[in-house]
């Protein structure tokens, strides 16, 4: 345990420049607090007390901005930068090493049941205000550029933008994207990366 909350720590210090101190960390990052009440929900969630874990969840909610389902599976050194309004669902999954920006979703496409959230490979950044839905894989290591809204799978190593979202760099594809002109996917790839 003691390990996992080290490493939630320094997963901060590696990504976001602005970290100064361990005391900042622990006292003023709302994503750090929201994963490690997420955790705790989850772990709840597990053992069937459902009704205990939402209202953690909720009350998590309410202090970080942050918005995770307790039955959400969240990798190791996930990472939430700023944070307020990110949502993700309950049958989410996250791989290790993500970075999440403000404003971030992991969402179902309407009242389906079962499994309706997306499923986030290892190494995703997934920039702010991106909207990722639907029952849908993001490869390991994909880039999701900021304002997306991604509704089909999205290969490993490749970066997606736009409403809907297009593969803009896909270094795994045997073509490259035709579906954008390619002077504003260099553009959009540039700010992305």
């Amino acid at each position: 345990m003691w390990q996992r909350l080290r490493e939630d720590i320094q997963c901060v210090f590696e990504r976001d420049p602005a970290a100064r101190s361990t005391r900042e960390v622990l006292t003023a990052y709302p994503g750090l607090h929201a994963v490690w009440l997420h955790r705790i929900s989850h772990a709840l969630w597990q053992r069937g007390w459902l009704w205990p874990a939402r209202l953690l969840s909720h009350l998590g909610r309410g202090l970080t901005g942050i918005e995770i389902h307790p039955g959400a599976r969240l990798g190791r050194r996930f990472f939430i930068d700023h944070g307020m309004g990110v949502v993700i669902g309950e049958t989410a999954e996250v791989g290790d090493d993500c970075t999440l920006y403000h404003g971030v979703t992991l969402g179902g496409t309407g009242a389906e049941r079962g499994d309706r959230h997306p499923k986030i490979g290892k190494g995703v950044l997934l920039g702010a205000g991106a909207k990722v839905l639907g029952n849908i894989v993001i490869g390991d290591y994909a880039k999701i550029a900021s304002g997306s809204v991604v509704l089909k799978p999205v290969p490993p190593g490749c970066t997606a933008a736009g409403v809907p979202a297009r593969l803009v760099n896909c270094p795994t594809c045997e073509e490259p994207a035709r579906s954008m002109d390619h002077t504003l996917a260099e553009a959009v790839y540039d700010y992305v990366i």
